[in-house]
């Protein structure tokens, strides 16, 4: 039986019908609910600056209704969209003068998902100075099928090459409050013209303010009419506690985001998606018992995200105003992050003034409450915190919940650990001070400062760095490298070390510097000699030789890098003499096996020359422990004073004493030659160049003939004598400049005449005769110290 005529009709067609690549009524559809999402979303959130409405804006927080597609307002007609109104359907393609750019563009339709060889659909897209409208064609009367309206929070993406390599296309993406428009042509002058056309008109409107702007300007013009304020706040919902989620943001942010192109690294979206994503973190907190790792993940996206800042801090005054349950642990739980980004994050001065009024307001409805302590507590903070290197760590946080302070532990090297106790605000000059004080320092002329030191590594703590930060850092360290770090107290800058009573801790502050320089290989001086500073180093810990006394490590005493050089000085000696047969051999057995029998061959090979190379150490090591142990046999009856004080005798003999020295590569001017390895030394009287493993500088400048310094990049530091540059490659560009700053700083405030002397030489430091005789056969002669550089190493 044949189907009526109607029938037949409604079985073969379907309300939006594909004919010759266009889709026409599922077209029409899409750009009338965007349209509608469009003025409705608008109209929900924003207004425009000029409307100066009335006291009371009266809004709800944003629910969500039944169908789960549309929001809420009790007196939405209080709010005036940006939306300009035009006929949905209605529009017609003429010669309007309001058009700014139009053209044929390709645009990925919504929702679709096609194989890539299928194009995008090709569109008659006009720029006016209300939006960005598009058409089936170009021809008079043509249907309008999607409006995206332009307002200042919209932004726009500019064409990337790598759509262009994948695609064919250069992209143009235009982001509006719901809706993207990814738009596609072949040349790039077009698309770089429709960018800078939306891009303009964006720019030419006028800033939108969210309903928790406007209030808080209400409420900053009203301060001092409480009736006029309580009237606000009962008036406006969005300004007190809810328990619904959060919708939209309480503060403007614009529609997508300038990193949509790159997906990000820690996964996120668009900031106005974080904003509300992290309203629900917030909303979490209330049941968590222990809220530490959830208040770090939100201080660590506020830290990653810095616009959210603001938004955050809103979103917690919100919720602290007339919560259901005022002073128990789901309202503290709000106190308590907002006393970790009190101490975090510096917030723009309009919120600044929202949130010294809430702190205001909360203090005299609830004096005497944990509310009004916690509220104490982040007026204060606010009042100290500035840039933070990275947010708190949980014991920070742990400290922060309960307004206490930390406990930072310095180790002093001959000393015994000092425990201070600092704030997230505390500075490194802070406890170097408070360590200066307590250790009787403060009539010293050399300046001391905070350390991070590790096993092998060390390097001074800026003045203004934040302990807290320090701290995280460090503890960061020991993870990812596995190796234990602490923060010392030392010399940072030598002054005067001749004039140190011997019988002070600032004797044995520098006493342990200096055998850390002498362990770590600094000071060149013969396998004797070091044997004799190790032997003394025994003597100033253990007194006299007893088997029973515990015996350091050799690397605690001695350089064992003098070891290493020792063992390696014969193997190179074969490595340059010339041996063809062998190698003639070896040639022929690797062109044999195959490649993998070869290569483990070589790696057996080399894991037993390593087997060997460990196994002599190990016999250098205890000969050498052995000469250390009969030197320290021949100080019996020497007082631990005594001891230290000719160790520092012995030490003061080398030129560089007192300076910090640091690795450099030095470029010099000869064309050809490559960039040679020096020290840099750093003193309070000049600046010296050595050759590693030389006693005697190569030159060295005083700080008179020094016309100026900097640094050109972050690896390269310019030292200027007279005419000259000199140019030094290092990783320690800043704490070379820092150090020569505070140099520069002393002389210019200690009034000491200077004479004149030729440039390139310093006087020498006479160093006073320490008075102690040393045992027979722990004597050096005294020109162990005296090496001629070669005049030839350092281009004039």
């Amino acid at each position: 039986m044949p189907f009526p005529g109607g029938l037949w009709w409604l079985l073969c067609c379907r309300q939006g019908f594909t004919l010759l690549r266009r889709d026409y009524a599922e077209a029409d559809k899409e750009a009338g609910g965007e349209a509608e999402d469009e003025d409705e979303e608008e109209s929900f959130e924003l207004r425009s600056k000029a409307d100066q409405g009335s006291l009371e804006v009266n809004l709800t927080q944003p629910v969500r209704t039944s169908t789960g597609s549309e929001r809420s307002l009790l007196a939405s007609d209080e709010m005036c969209s940006l939306i300009v109104e035009k006929g949905q359907g209605q529009g017609q393609v003429e010669e309007d003068p309001d058009a700014i750019v139009k053209g044929w563009l390709q645009r990925e339709v919504r929702g679709s998902v096609k194989p890539s060889w299928i194009r995008p659909r090709k569109y008659w897209f006009v720029l006016t100075q209300d939006s960005l409208d598009y058409y089936s064609s170009n021809e008079k009367g043509a249907r309008r099928l999607g409006m995206l309206v332009l307002t200042s929070l919209c932004s726009v993406l500019w064409p990337d090459k790598q759509t262009y390599k994948e695609t064919g296309y250069w992209s143009v993406v235009v982001f509006g409050r719901k809706h993207c428009y990814r738009l596609y042509t072949e040349h790039l002058n077009e698309a770089v013209h429709w960018v800078c056309a939306v891009q303009k008109v964006i720019d030419s409107k006028a800033p939108v303010q969210t309903p928790t702007q406007l209030l808080m300007r209400d409420i900053e013009e009203n301060y001092e009419s409480p009736e006029i304020l309580e009237q606000i706040y009962r008036c406006n919902p969005i300004l007190r506690y809810t328990s619904s989620p959060l919708y939209a943001p309480l503060l403007p942010f614009p529609y997508g985001s300038v990193d949509q192109s790159a997906p990000s690294a820690h996964g996120y979206t668009t900031l106005r998606d974080e904003a509300v994503k992290l309203f629900n973190s917030l909303q979490q907190l209330e049941a968590e018992r222990d809220p530490g790792p959830l208040i770090q993940g939100i201080l660590q996206t506020c830290w990653d995200l810095r616009p959210l800042v603001d938004e955050i801090y809103c979103q917690l005054v919100k919720q602290t105003t007339e919560p259901p349950a005022p002073g128990e642990q789901g309202d503290l739980r709000y106190w308590q992050l907002l006393t970790c980004m009190s101490c975090t994050f510096l917030s723009s001065l309009p919120v600044l003034r929202f949130l010294h009024f809430h702190l205001d307001r909360t203090e005299s409805r609830f004096p005497d409450s944990e509310m009004a302590k916690y509220g104490s507590f982040i007026r204060e903070a606010l009042g100290k915190t500035q840039g933070r290197e990275c947010v708190p760590s949980l014991n920070e946080i742990a400290a922060l919940i309960q307004r206490q302070e930390m406990v930072c532990t310095v180790h002093c090297p001959g000393a015994a650990s000092y425990s201070v106790a600092i704030s997230s605000h505390t500075t490194a000059e802070e406890v170097a001070q408070e360590l200066v004080s307590r250790l009787d320092l403060s009539q010293s002329p050399n300046i001391f400062a905070l350390y991070e030191q590790s096993r092998h590594y060390e390097q001074p703590v800026g003045r203004a760095m934040l302990v807290a930060d320090v701290l995280t850092s460090l503890a960061v360290e020991e993870t990812m490298r596995d190796s234990s770090w602490r923060l010392c107290f030392k010399h940072y800058g030598f002054l005067d070390t001749e004039n140190v009573p011997r019988d002070s801790v600032e004797f044995t502050l520098l006493f342990e510097q200096a055998h850390e320089m002498v362990i770590r290989g600094y000071v060149p001086t013969s396998e004797e000699m070091l044997q004799t500073l190790a032997a003394l180093r025994l003597q100033s810990l253990n007194s006299d030789f007893s088997t029973h006394a515990p015996f350091p490590r050799l690397e605690e005493l001695f350089p064992t890098s003098v070891l290493h050089a020792r063992l390696q000085a014969p193997q190179q000696a074969p490595a340059s003499t010339k041996c063809p047969g062998p190698r003639f051999r070896a040639g022929l057995l690797a062109g044999a096996l195959p490649g993998g029998l070869w290569g483990h061959s070589l790696a057996k090979q080399q894991a037993e020359q390593d087997q060997k190379l460990r196994g002599r150490l190990r016999e250098e090591g205890a000969s050498m422990m052995a000469a250390i142990v009969e030197k320290w046999k021949l100080l019996q009856g020497m007082g631990r004073p005594e001891a230290m004080a000719a160790y520092m005798a012995l030490v003061r003999e080398w030129p560089a004493f007192g300076s910090t020295l640091f690795d450099v590569a030095f470029h010099a001017s000869l064309v050809g030659t490559g960039p040679q390895r020096l020290w840099l030394g750093i003193g309070a009287k000049a600046v010296s160049l050595y050759k590693p493993g030389e006693a005697e500088p190569m030159d060295s400048f005083c700080y008179g003939h020094i016309s100026s310094f900097g640094v050109p990049d972050s690896s390269t530091f310019r030292l200027s004598i007279g005419d000259r540059d000199l140019l030094f490659e290092t990783s320690q560009v800043d704490e070379i400049a820092q150090l020569l700053n505070m140099y520069l700083t002393s002389l210019g405030t200690r009034q000491t005449p200077r004479l004149e002397e030729p440039a390139g030489h310093c006087s020498p430091v006479d160093v006073p005769d320490s008075g102690l005789p040393l045992p027979q056969g722990l004597c050096f002669a005294p020109d162990l110290w005296s090496h001629q550089p070669d005049a030839s190493s350092f281009p004039s």
